[in-house]
């Protein structure tokens, strides 16, 4: 049988030669038209092989038959290193990436939702006696037509104030009162420029009269006048025309203009964003705003949750178009609220959704999409979700299999690998020690892999005897809490114990444990590991970030070749000039311009990604360059620096929160809200202890194998037993099992959420009548 006949005919895909990051020559054979997960521990290698492999090969086939001119505009992952793959369809991935979400971004946007009810208002909205219907571009701020002119569409408008543009009025012009202006000769010309109108820049702000301080700070005059600077004594002055520009017009021209980064940070501290005077925050212009369906403006239905929406919808269905155009959308609005998402609004932004949350709305999108025969491929499907949602969630994927379609998917949960009909695990570590399959075929067969980490949690026995609850030696009272979805609510945290709040996804956990301040009674010092990133630019890297680096750098500048050349530590960093190669400034890649065409990345050509120039590369510690060494991961640098104590302590606790698999140099770009957390947790853990801590983690464990959230609450215990108090967010039922204390919120998301339905030790949730977390805790603590 010829080859092509036989790809035509295998009912598998099949994959030869995988050597994407750390997979070793990978050989796997996946059957088609089955859900497929994709297991290991965290960098072990299932991400390289669902989406650096199969799908980067699925796309790089796609884009063989696109104009090049269009290739150009699309991003693409690049070619695998791969021998071979057969039997592969067209692929569909869905990742956990953010995107570059503005203020513009909403749910709305990203369902393509908004689209189907601007259709609704122009088509079958009810219209003002007398106006002329209007298309749908009238119905969005993101367009000429439709955003509000004042303040084109985004609902605020940037103001400013004289208590932040004058943050100490004892302070005269002359000495920098105006905190806003420029420094060196910009504020100085301003300054002469004042000075020369008449005004008195040498007394206190205070005590100057209240129509020229108003003047000076808000006028929209540009006045030029012929200035005589007072020069040093030798220098002649030379006069000169300068122009005034009030304060507010100057922070706002720069905020608005400025490309730095710095500089409009910098401008922002003496702004402050309130709703639109004009169009109150709906974005939209007045004549849109007029026209109704079902007694409510566009801006009204698209602030109401999901669930709510639908229900409203169906009580405007009037005429054909209203019934045709209405039973689409509820159509289209079903998966989302299957999907658990039910709480969220049109107009929410999608800069506030978490990574789960985006990855199930364009999910719910794709069930609307009528697709057939292709392959899905999507990473961890189940972040963020609380066990309830989670069924929600494997019917979606069922519905997507009996389209007609492969659903291939990297997961940690347990749930969601039992549902499998086919299991692809990797291992058996992470990085260097994993990068191969271990197995591949049906979820049952796995228990006789002994090798298996995910084996042990997926036919673990049951539990041995429940740990004894810690007792507390204070109470936290946080709220009332008045705030999204909390009303008036009032939660207690036992001090010095390890507390779980739960509940289901928009149920007002993250709401709740954000009222936890300092300034509360028996917090002592607080500490709040999030999930935002470590930094914005691929400078920042887990060594930097840590600290680590400054002690490796230092372990270089001491080594013979580096004192024979005079290199101190500063030649080490790949941040300022001296040892860095300077054709890439440090990066390890430069930006290539293409005429007409977006700029793209290549490797440095003089450093080909090393980041350091020559003489600096040759200078070895025990035969490794500080470029090989910052492409160690975590695990090899551990046995790497093994005799350098302040290098092996950093990254024992990097190991100790699961992330052994990390290089050191990774960029923070290239690093997910989960790592970035554990990161910060780890740099936490390593700085001495200072008295009574309260740790705060949102869903610390995403993203991680059960056997390394092992690892993670192993560390988290240990905080707890040194005398500190832990609060986790936290939705896998085994970390909620083994906490003291649990707050259950619910029963619901949104405005069927926001109370607090049990509390208590965690045998007594798992009993609760009220809430969804009660059965799913009860079979946690059985086993």
């Amino acid at each position: 049988m010829h080859e092509t006949e036989t790809a035509e005919h295998d009912p598998y895909v099949r994959v030869r030669g995988a050597r994407e990051n750390n997979l070793r020559g990978v050989d796997v054979d996946i059957p088609r038209d089955v859900l497929a997960v994709f297991t290991g521990l965290s960098g072990s290698g299932k991400s390289s092989l669902a989406f650096g492999t199969i799908y980067a090969e699925a796309q790089r086939r796609y884009f063989e038959s696109v104009a090049p001119y269009a290739r150009r505009l699309i991003h693409q992952v690049g070619a695998p290193k791969v021998g071979d793959i057969t039997g592969l369809p067209p692929a569909v991935s869905l990742q956990q990436r953010r995107g570059s979400a503005g203020a513009r971004s909403s749910v709305g946007t990203v369902t393509t939702l908004s689209n189907f009810l601007r259709m609704l208002f122009s088509r079958a909205g009810t219209y003002p006696p007398g106006a002329e219907l209007m298309d749908s571009d009238w119905f969005s701020p993101n367009t000429a037509v439709g955003a509000c002119p004042e303040c084109h569409g985004l609902g605020l408008v940037h103001t400013t104030s004289e208590e932040l543009l004058v943050p100490d009025p004892s302070l005269s012009v002359r000495d920098g009162a105006i905190a806003a202006w420029p420094g060196a000769w910009q504020g100085k010309n301003l300054r002469d420029v004042l000075d020369t109108l008449g005004y008195d820049v040498g007394r206190p702000w205070r005590e100057l009269p209240a129509e020229d301080r108003e003047w000076i700070l808000f006028t929209d005059e540009q006045p030029t006048v012929t200035v005589h600077p007072l020069r040093d004594e030798g220098r002649i002055p030379r006069p000169y025309q300068g122009t005034y520009t009030g304060a507010r017009r100057y922070v706002l021209k720069t905020f608005s203009d400025s490309r730095s980064p710095t500089m409009r940070a910098r401008m922002e501290r003496f702004l402050r964003s309130e709703p639109c005077p004009v169009c109150e925050g709906s974005r939209l212009r007045p004549e849109a705003m007029a026209v109704t369906f079902a007694g409510r403006n566009i801006a009204q239905m698209a602030a109401l949750p999901l669930a709510e929406l639908s229900a409203a919808l169906a009580t405007g269905e009037e005429s054909e178009t209203a019934r045709v155009l209405t039973a689409d959308l509820r159509a289209r609005i079903e998966p989302v609220v299957e999907l658990g998402l039910g709480y969220l609004s049109l107009d929410r932004t999608t800069p506030t959704l978490s990574a789960g949350e985006l990855q199930r709305l364009r999910l719910a999108t794709q069930l609307r999409s009528g697709l057939f025969g292709v392959v899905y491929v999507l990473d961890e499907p189940s972040a963020g979700l609380h066990p309830a949602d989670t069924e929600a969630l494997l019917t979606v994927l069922d519905r997507l299999k009996a389209a007609g379609n492969s659903v291939f998917v990297v997961e940690h949960d347990l749930e969601v690998i039992r549902h499998a009909d086919w299991l692809v695990d990797v291992g058996p570590l992470a990085g260097d020690h994993g990068g191969r399959v271990l197995h591949s075929g049906p979820p049952a067969a796995l228990a006789e892999v002994a090798e298996s980490a995910t084996a042990r949690f997926l036919f673990a026995g049951p539990p041995g005897e429940p740990r004894t609850v810690r007792e507390p030696h204070g109470w936290l009272e946080v709220g009332p809490v008045q705030r999204h979805n909390l009303r008036g609510t009032v939660a207690r945290i036992p001090l010095g114990a390890f507390t779980a709040v739960t509940g289901v996804s928009g149920s007002g956990k993250t709401t709740l444990v954000g009222e936890v301040d300092e300034e509360l009674e028996g917090v002592g010092r607080l500490v709040v590991v999030d999930q935002k990133p470590i930094g914005r630019t691929p400078r920042s890297n887990l060594a930097t970030y840590t600290g680590l680096f400054d002690t490796v750098r230092k372990v270089f500048a001491q080594t013979e070749a580096a004192k024979e050349r005079g290199f101190g530590v500063g030649r080490f960093s790949f941040n300022v000039p001296g040892g860095r190669c300077e054709t890439c400034q440090g990066e390890g890649f430069v930006s290539v311009e293409l005429l007409f065409l977006p700029s793209t990345y290549t490797p440095c050509p003089d450093c080909h990604g090393a980041r350091y120039n020559p003489p600096t590369l040759e200078v070895a510690y025990r035969g490794k360059s500080i470029a090989e060494v910052l492409d160690m991961t975590v695990e090899t640098a551990l046995e790497f620096f093994a005799g350098t104590p302040a290098v092996a302590r950093s990254l024992t606790t990097l190991r100790e929160v699961g992330l052994g698999y990390l290089r050191l140099g990774q960029p923070a770009t290239e690093l997910s809200g989960g790592e970035a957390q554990r990161i910060k947790l780890a740099s936490e853990l390593q700085r001495a202890r200072r008295g009574h801590t309260l740790y705060l983690l949102d869903e610390p464990t995403t993203g991680l194998h059960p056997a390394d959230v092992e690892v993670l609450t192993r560390q988290l215990h240990g905080l707890v037993d040194a005398g500190n108090t832990v609060v986790v967010v936290e939705h896998d039922m085994a970390v909620v099992a083994g906490a003291d204390w649990v707050v259950d919120l619910g029963p619901g998301g949104g405005d069927e959420g926001g109370r607090i339905v049990a509390e208590g030790p965690p045998a007594v949730v798992a009993r609760a009548a009220s809430g969804h977390t009660a059965p799913y805790l009860a079979r946690a603590l059985r086993g």
